[in-house]
């Protein structure tokens, strides 16, 4: 096979690819969490926000009475992944997370939030 039908055929395969993932990062997720451990008093709120907007993602942490801390996250499906996964895995630096508990997932056509944000 010469070298032009080579790039051809890598040209074409990568523009499969590509619209395959451009269909995937179209779709916007939303989940509502709750993560108990030692979660309060770690500075869990605001590295949740420093993380959430990094990636880009939207929606809001708080501190519950129960002493946990939940919350909403809404973005392209992929973000919410990792999102999801930083918030049962790593969290602030001093905090101990014991259980994250993901509630309520479900695909939405628009974002509800303009930016991500800690309630009081």
């Amino acid at each position: 096979m010469n070298s032009a039908v080579t790039v051809a055929l890598w040209f074409v395969c990568f523009l499969s690819i590509m619209s395959k993932v451009g269909s995937t990062a179209a779709r916007f997720l939303s989940v509502d969490y709750e993560i108990s451990g030692r979660v309060q008093g770690v500075c869990f709120r605001m590295y949740t926000e420093e993380h959430a907007r990094k990636l880009g993602v939207v929606g809001w942490v708080r501190n519950t009475r129960k002493g946990t801390v939940d919350g909403q996250v809404q973005g392209k499906e992929e973000l919410v992944e990792l999102m999801k996964h930083w918030l049962s895995k790593v969290g602030s630096p001093s905090s101990r997370i014991y259980q994250a508990h993901f509630t309520n997932e479900k695909e939405i056509t628009k974002l509800e939030f303009t930016n991500f944000t800690t309630r009081y």
